[in-house]
C-alpha cells in the first residue's frame, strides 16, 4: 500500500475513500452506503449532487471564478449580500464574504472593536462569551471558544474571553432548575461585566444553540431575552454565532428567530453554501456600520478570496434552492419527526441521557447512570458503529464544563424524507445495540 501525504485527522487510521453522493447518501470507493445523517460537519443542508447548484458551479466557472475585491465587484457577490440581506431579519444589512466560520466570527470580533473606535472609545476591546462553546479555530476565535479541549495547547496564545457560564439546563452550573433559577446563567454575564467593566468590553458573542462544545444545548425560553436588554444596558454589542444553526438548520433561518432577539452582527459559514464550496459571511447591522460610513469608510480585514464571484455565486445558487424548496420548513417539519423518533429511541438505552435540539439540530448526550446524569465517554465508540452500519454521525463534547462526557449531533440534510428518517434511525438502533453489547458487564447485567 502506497504511503499517504496528506495530514488526515488522525495521522495512522485508516479513512475510506469517497466516491460520490447522491441526496442525503455517500458512497465510497467499496460501493459501502452511509446516510449522512450530520451533513458532514453540519455542512451540507441541501444533500450531494444537486444539479442545480452544479450547473451554478460551471456557469460561473466559464465566465470569471477570481477577482480581488480590492480591485473589483461581481454581480454574484453583490447579489449574494443582498439576498442574505432579505433573508435575515432586522437591518443585518451588510456582508463581509470570507472562506471559513472561524473567519466569519473573528471578522466580527474586530468589526465590534472598530464599532467602538470610531465612535472615539478605544477602551473596549474585550469580547465576552461563554465556557462550553466554540467560536472557531483560528488564535482570535479560540480566544472567544470556551471549548477546553481545543484551547490547551494554545492557552499562552490566547485571550481569556470565556467567562460566563453557558445555559446547560441538563447540567445547570449552579444546581437549579428553570424557571425557580431565575435565569442565573443569564445574569451572571452581568456579574462578569461588572468586575471587568463595561468600558473594557466591546462584545458578547454567543451560539444560539450550542453546537460542538456541548451538544445542541437549547438554553430557557427567556434566556437570549435577558442577555440582550444586559448587553444594550451596558453598551455592549450581540454577535450571533450562527455558522452552525443559520440558514434554516433549526427550522428558522438564523436560529436567534426562536427568541425574536435582534444581534448587531451575525456570523455565518457551514450551510450557508451547504459544503459545495468554501465561503462565509459576517453579517453587520446598519447602526454598527454607520459610524464606520461616517468615519474611515474601510472594515479593517480582508482575505484573498474574499467574495470571489466563484464561490458567491455558488452561496447565492445554494440560497435560492433552499428558499424555492422552503426547506426552512421542512427542517423544521423533518427536526419534529426526528426528535420525537430519537426521544422514543433513547428510552430503550441507559446510555442515553437527553435528546435535545431545534429542527434537523439534534443532540444526543451519553451517560453511565440516567438518575445520576453520570457522564461517560461514548462518542467515538457510537460513531465507529454508526458508520460499520452506513450512517455517519458528528462528535460533540458534554458533561461538566464540557469535559468529563460527551455526545453526538443528528444533522441530516434538510431535504430528507420521513423515510429516510426513519431508515436513520433504524441505523442508529443497531449502532446503540452494537454500544450496549460492548457495554454488558460479563455477568449479564447492563449498564445502569
Amino acid at each position: 500500500m502506497k504511503r499517504s501525504h496528506l495530514i488526515k485527522p488522525v495521522l495512522d487510521a485508516v479513512y475510506p475513500t469517497i466516491d460520490y453522493g447522491k441526496g442525503v447518501y455517500l458512497y465510497d470507493k467499496d460501493k459501502k452506503e452511509y446516510i449522512d445523517g450530520s451533513s458532514g460537519a453540519v455542512t451540507a443542508s441541501i444533500g450531494h449532487g444537486v444539479p442545480e447548484i452544479i450547473k451554478a458551479i460551471n456557469d460561473q466557472a466559464n465566465k470569471v471564478s477570481f477577482v480581488y475585491r480590492s480591485q473589483f465587484t461581481s454581480e454574484p457577490a453583490e447579489a449574494l449580500a443582498r439576498k442574505l440581506s432579505e433573508m435575515t431579519p432586522g437591518d443585518l444589512n451588510w456582508s463581509f464574504f470570507v472562506n471559513s466560520g472561524s473567519e466569519a466570527t473573528e471578522t466580527a470580533m474586530k468589526i465590534a472593536i472598530q464599532y467602538w473606535q470610531e465612535r472615539g472609545i478605544f477602551t473596549k476591546t474585550k469580547v465576552l462569551s461563554r465556557f462550553i462553546s466554540y467560536h472557531g479555530i483560528t488564535l482570535g476565535a479560540l480566544s472567544m471558544s470556551g471549548h477546553v479541549g481545543r484551547r490547551e495547547r494554545f492557552i499562552p496564545l490566547l485571550e481569556d474571553f470565556p467567562t460566563v457560564s453557558a445555559p446547560y439546563c441538563y447540567r445547570c452550573p449552579f444546581n437549579l432548575t428553570y424557571p425557580s433559577c431565575k435565569l442565573l446563567c443569564a445574569s451572571e454575564l452581568e456579574r462578569v461585566i461588572k468586575r471587568l467593566g463595561k468600558q473594557t468590553i466591546a462584545a458578547f458573542i454567543a451560539e444560539p444553540i450550542i453546537g460542538a462544545a456541548g451538544g445542541a444545548i437549547v438554553p430557557p425560553d427567556d434566556y437570549y431575552t435577558e442577555i440582550k436588554k444586559i448587553c444594550d444596558r451596558n453598551d455592549i454589542l450581540f454577535i450571533a454565532d450562527e455558522v452552525m444553526t443559520g440558514i434554516g438548520r433549526t427550522g428558522k433561518m438564523l436560529a436567534i428567530e426562536h427568541w425574536n432577539v435582534q444581534p448587531d452582527l451575525v456570523a455565518l459559514g457551514k450551510g450557508m453554501t451547504a459544503g459545495y464550496t468554501p465561503m462565509a459571511a459576517t453579517l453587520v447591522s446598519e447602526r454598527v456600520m454607520d459610524p464606520i460610513l461616517k468615519g474611515s469608510k474601510m472594515i479593517m480585514s480582508g482575505h484573498t478570496y474574499s467574495a470571489n464571484p466563484q464561490s458567491a455565486a455558488v452561496s447565492l445558487a445554494v440560497l435560492e434552492y433552499i428558499e424555492k424548496n422552503q426547506l426552512v420548513d421542512r427542517g423544521k417539519m423533518m427536526g419534529n419527526y426526528l426528535i420525537h423518533k430519537l426521544s422514543t429511541l433513547a428510552n430503550e438505552f441507559a446510555f442515553i441521557g437527553d435528546v435535545r435540539g431545534k429542527g434537523l439540530l439534534v443532540g444526543i448526550e451519553f451517560v453511565y447512570d440516567k438518575e445520576l446524569r453520570t457522564p461517560i465517554k461514548l462518542a467515538n465508540l457510537v460513531i465507529q458503529k454508526a458508520m460499520e452500519n452506513g450512517l455517519l454521525v458528528y462528535p460533540s463534547s458534554a458533561g461538566e464544563e464540557g469535559i468529563t462526557g460527551d455526545a453526538i449531533l443528528i444533522s441530516p440534510p434538510l431535504v430528507i424524507t420521513k423515510e429516510e428518517v426513519d431508515e436513520l434511525v433504524i441505523r442508529l438502533k443497531k449502532a446503540f445495540i452494537k454500544v450496549d453489547e460492548q457495554l454488558r458487564p460479563k455477568d449479564g447485567g447492563q449498564v445502569s
